[in-house]
């Protein structure tokens, strides 16, 4: 059986020869009006700082990168885990057709997990006038079936696990974004089931040097395999048909209606401080050449936050949808709560939680966790608040799923990115975050964040001789304390249990 389903998806294998021409980001010298917009808001007193707005809500995701990308006028680059084919990203990716259409040359790096299916259609940017397209660490073979690819690919299942999980958003390498959200309608909050929560930070001035830096190195990398290279005519022609077919419909012209404008980044509130940027390197990816073997490795950007962590004096605050600390983490946190330092935890709940396995990790640490004296919430999938301007809301759907990824450490140092605090974030995923230290930005991010514990995120305890989890509401909730897995059904919690002893804590 496995024999016919390989000779199904093929054999096939990654192109060999393959140009990469190398470009990199416009040059800081160079003179454009977002570049000029930025250094006029700086203060002059403080010529090294750069500017900071949180992006708290799914209304201003879609604003802040349609801004950008309507903006630029000489460069936009464009690096995502995943890029959804939906209406939403239709509409941005329209934008981005018109920015090089301009003149504007546009770079679009794409993790290559997700490119299958109806999410394969964004590869058809590669050929586009003025756009270049490049997949990272490519999976071979047809695109129809991602379950199909990927067992076309079990030969090669080690590399395959390694994801480049970095997300920018940069235009004329003066303005860019970073955090949590790839693109696609559950990221803006237009899901009809479920939409993410989640946070990003637009920034301007010097510190987006240091993100275009880091796009260029992976555009660069020999991982980067231009689309065409991995696409025939043949495939481009039925993506083509099957766009056709599908052009227009009326859900799609509905949400392209209700789409916010772009923001004003005149207007736009910017809080000035300084900053720098951590990035793993994109041979982490490649597991031959990857030193990061172990737990004990000291060389990824979840380890730097570590080291950062154990800094603090007084508190650290850890927002992670996919929190799966392992023993080295555990004995940080330990250390940090022996010394006095509150920790407080925001996770997801088993029912929130889009990755269920990731909670099977997560749960084994939760009585260690209470018991070192952490204080650990996790998110409730049903919000009372779906508007699209607050964060612990998700948009339109009925349900909501925690996917903001930041720490603040003292109320002075903020961290936002891609990152997860768990093993496949150290060991298998590459990630970027943006460090800020400002006491301004932190307890902005601290008071958000507090909203949601105090109205949507139940407080674990233990309860009895023997330890019982039982999740308490917040004073005053529309929901009541639980003693089991709150909102999930019986029988994910039986699969659930099954699965848990099976799945190692660096796959989930």
């Amino acid at each position: 059986m496995a024999c016919a389903l390989l000779a199904l998806v093929g054999c096939s294998s990654l192109p060999v020869d393959v140009a990469r021409p190398v470009s990199r980001a416009l040059q800081p010298d160079v003179a454009t009006p977002l570049g000029d917009l930025a250094k006029s808001r700086r203060p002059a007193a403080r010529p090294g700082v750069s500017g900071f707005t949180l992006i708290d809500s799914a209304e201003s995701a879609y604003s802040s990168r349609l801004a950008l990308t309507q903006q630029a006028q000489k460069t936009l680059d464009i690096q995502y885990y995943a890029i959804h084919s939906d209406p939403s990203t239709r509409e941005l990716l329209r934008a981005v057709r018109a920015a090089a259409a301009r003149g504007v040359r546009v770079r679009i790096l794409l993790d290559d997990f997700h490119s299958t299916g109806q999410n394969a259609q964004v590869m058809r940017m590669a050929f586009v006038p003025g756009v270049e397209m490049r997949m990272f660490n490519p999976i071979p073979g047809g695109r129809g079936s991602g379950t199909l690819r990927a067992l076309g690919a079990l030969n090669d299942f080690t590399r395959i696990q390694h994801r480049m999980h970095n997300k920018l958003y940069i235009a004329d390498n003066a303005w860019g974004i970073t955090g949590g959200r790839n693109l696609g309608d559950a990221y803006f909050g237009y899901s009809e089931e479920s939409n993410f929560i989640d946070m990003d930070v637009l920034a301007a001035g010097p510190i987006v040097q240091e993100m275009s830096g880091s796009f260029d190195r992976y555009w660069n990398d020999k991982l980067a395999y231009p689309v065409p290279s991995l696409i025939s005519q043949d495939e481009l022609k039925v993506l083509r048909e099957a766009a056709a077919q599908a052009d227009a419909p009326v859900p799609a012209r509905q949400i392209a209606a209700d789409l916010p404008a772009a923001m004003d980044l005149r207007k736009e509130p910017l809080i000035w401080a300084s900053a720098a940027l951590l990035v793993d390197k994109p041979a982490k990816l490649v597991p031959e050449e990857n030193e990061v073997h172990t737990e004990k490795a000291q060389d990824t950007v979840v380890d730097g936050l570590l080291s950062l962590m154990q800094q603090a004096r007084q508190e650290v605050l850890i927002v992670s949808p996919y929190f799966v600390p392992g023993a080295q983490m555990m004995e940080v946190l330990t250390a940090m709560r022996a010394r006095g330092v509150r920790i407080r935890i925001l996770t997801n709940s088993l029912a929130s939680n889009d990755a269920p396995l990731a909670h099977v990790g997560y749960a084994r640490y939760r009585r260690e966790l209470i018991k070192i004296g952490a204080e650990v919430h996790e998110m409730r999938a049903l919000q009372r608040q779906m508007a699209r301007t607050v964060f612990g809301s998700s948009g339109g759907g009925s349900k909501a799923s925690l996917h903001a990824k930041l720490i603040v450490i003292d109320g002075r140092l903020i961290s936002i990115g891609s990152m997860n605090l768990d093993l496949r974030s150290k060991l298998q995923n590459s990630e970027v975050a943006l460090l800020i230290r400002s006491r301004a930005l932190s307890t902005q991010a601290s008071k958000l964040i507090q909203e949601t514990l105090d109205e949507g995120a139940w407080l674990l305890g233990l309860d009895g001789a023997d330890d019982s989890l039982v999740w308490r509401a917040p004073p005053g909730a529309d929901f009541d304390d639980a003693t089991t897995e709150p909102d999930a059904s019986l029988m994910l919690r039986v699969i659930l249990r099954l699965l848990g002893p099976f799945a190692p804590d660096e796959m989930l």
